[in-house]
């Protein structure tokens, strides 16, 4: 299957290359993971400008084939701005098309499918704030009801208001959603989220009347001690350098 050749720098906008590099590696780490959903499940970063495009995956490519010449650039109608006749998920619109506009933070959108995040998506008390994981994200989680395959644009007013001000999701009967303002960001938000889900399956398996329960206002702390600026940091100046080397090592075609 063929995929785009990279555009000459003056026919992108300024920083397009380098969302595209950054959303390749976030694909190419999900599937490093296990986290991919063979081709169902969707990332996205906005390109700079006025413009409101952002990059999606091809439909038709598995995550570790993303490279950052493969990723199509759509407007907010879903419709490819370089038409390329690669095919884009239609949930995937809706759902991150949703974000991207309403939302000036939200440079990076992020959605999967996980067993793990799925199985707490359909438990009804929704994440435990029963180990220091899942006491990072909670704060900064919203919930959205399950309305079915997303592919009813009605359902975007509902996605928002739903978020809120928040950077993390739990779409009900469904999976985990992250947001950030950059790729960055989006990934370590996500990270910390799937592995408090992980975390949850398997402490459950004690029963939930078998748990220990953190002392009273530790999650408050917890909360105060892992607020969204430093979050973006420590993926920014940390995380994310060192996600890019290991890449650059195993796996460095994402840079394509």
């Amino acid at each position: 299957m063929a995929t785009l050749a990279r555009a000459p720098e003056t026919q992108m906008a300024p920083g397009e290359w380098e969302a595209r590099v950054d959303l390749a590696a976030a694909y190419r780490l999900v599937a490093l993971y296990g986290w991919d959903d063979l081709i169902f499940t969707h990332l996205s970063a906005r390109v700079p400008g006025p413009e409101h495009h952002f990059l999606i995956n091809p439909y038709d490519m598995m995550f570790e084939e993303i490279t950052a010449s493969s990723l199509v650039k759509i407007d907010v109608d879903g419709k490819p701005v370089n038409d390329t006749g690669q095919p884009v998920n239609p949930a995937g619109f809706t759902i991150h098309s949703a974000i991207h506009m309403a939302r000036d933070d939200a440079h990076a959108v992020m959605h999967l499918h996980t067993p793990d995040g799925q199985a707490v998506s359909a438990m009804e008390f929704g994440l435990l704030p029963h180990t220091q994981t899942a006491m990072i994200a909670k704060h900064n989680v919203a919930y959205h009801d399950y309305e079915g395959i997303a592919t009813d644009l009605e359902e975007r007013e509902r996605l928002v208001e739903d978020l809120g001000d928040k950077h993390a999701m739990i779409l009900r009967n469904h999976g985990t959603l992250a947001v950030g303002d950059s790729v960055a960001s989006a990934f370590l938000r996500l990270y910390f989220l799937e592995r408090a889900c992980e975390a949850q399956v398997k402490m459950l398996s004690a029963g939930r009347d078998n748990l220990n329960t953190p002392p009273q206002g530790t999650e408050e702390k917890v909360a105060v001690q892992s607020a969204p600026g430093g979050m973006g940091m420590l993926a920014q100046r940390l995380a994310w350098p060192a996600l890019l080397r290991k890449l650059d090592r195993i796996d460095p075609g994402f840079r394509n």
